[in-house]
């Protein structure tokens, strides 16, 4: 949002996000933007303004956690084993995914629309990522090819396909262990 804009509008945008974030965590993506804009006390075309698509108000409302995930990656970097290091960063992607409704949907993408590496969600997580994988990769521990947007994209995957069990961040985790893991029993 753009400092030059009138208070109001500041205090609009403001509104209308944390009325979002709210009806987000408690309905998902499919949050009603009419709902929003009702609860914000705004009119729907405000809404729209601010935010013209309801992929912008997920990644709006998903910002703090992108962010928070972004320093997680480069905390990580350069620390300890290139593959428990990566590791531990897409579970929390997973566990942020599966905790947060909705930023799931703001990381992957729309049929109609660029691939999920080409959101700015997904583009922040794929840069701060970047040095993780590239050391795993060097070191052997992930298979040639692996790219971030891969790990997103699995990682999305699970949090959808677990969106609706009874207990969806365990049933996410044991699905992303049995991911890493793979099908085969080790030897």
């Amino acid at each position: 949002m753009p400092d030059r804009q009138r208070a109001d509008a500041r205090r609009n945008y403001a509104r209308i996000l944390a009325v979002a974030e709210e009806e987000v965590a408690a309905h998902g993506s499919g949050a009603s933007l009419e709902q929003i804009a009702r609860t914000a006390g705004v009119g729907s075309a405000t809404v729209r303004r601010h935010f013209p698509t309801r992929y912008a108000l997920l990644e709006a409302v998903s910002r703090h956690r992108i962010e928070a995930l972004c320093v997680r990656a480069h905390d990580l970097t350069g620390t300890g084993d290139s593959r428990t290091a990566l590791l531990d960063w897409l579970s929390d992607v997973v566990a942020y995914c599966v905790a947060a409704r909705g930023l799931a949907a703001a990381l992957c993408y729309d049929a109609g629309s660029d691939p999920v590496h080409e959101n700015a969600c997904s583009a922040a997580l794929a840069e701060a990522a970047a040095p993780l994988l590239r050391r795993a990769a060097q070191d052997g521990a992930v298979t040639a090819g692996v790219t971030v947007a891969d790990l997103i994209t699995l990682a999305v995957g699970i949090a959808l396909a677990t969106e609706h069990h009874p207990d969806p961040a365990a049933q996410a985790d044991r699905l992303f262990r049995l991911a890493v893991a793979g099908l085969s029993p080790q030897s």
